[in-house]
């Protein structure tokens, strides 16, 4: 059974940082995106960043470009997210995502984690 464990959400300043991280179980992520994706109130979901479990490639959203850092540990099975420079904007719940790099793989092989709340007081 693949699980998605996310950790490190909570309350800080504008301005402040903080760290996410997702433990990756239950199969093997060779050739996948893993990323995060999140969730304001009253909102679509949005996507935030992601990095190719092999190769290491990340990609981000225009709006944390230069604050955040995706990276992952490949021994460990794990991403983190490192969000720095927060604004109040980024304030939502932050879900864990797994899913094959390539499209035509990824029906039935999509991962989520529970998510995690990170609020940002002005």
């Amino acid at each position: 059974q693949v699980q998605l464990v996310e950790s490190g959400g909570g309350l800080v300043q504008a301005g402040g940082s903080l760290r996410l991280s997702c433990a990756a179980s239950g199969r093997a992520f060779s050739g996948y995106l893993m990323g995060w994706i999140r969730q304001a109130p009253g909102k679509e979901r949005e996507f935030v960043a992601d990095i190719h479990w092999t190769r290491g490639t990340t990609t981000y959203a225009d709006s944390v470009k230069g604050r955040f850092i995706i990276s992952r540990d490949n021994a460990k099975n794990t991403i983190s997210l490192q969000m720095n420079s927060l604004k109040p904007e980024d304030t939502a719940v932050y879900y864990c995502h797994a899913q094959p790099f390539y499209e035509a793989y990824r029906a039935g092989y999509e991962y989520w984690g529970q998510g995690t709340q990170v609020t940002v007081s002005s």
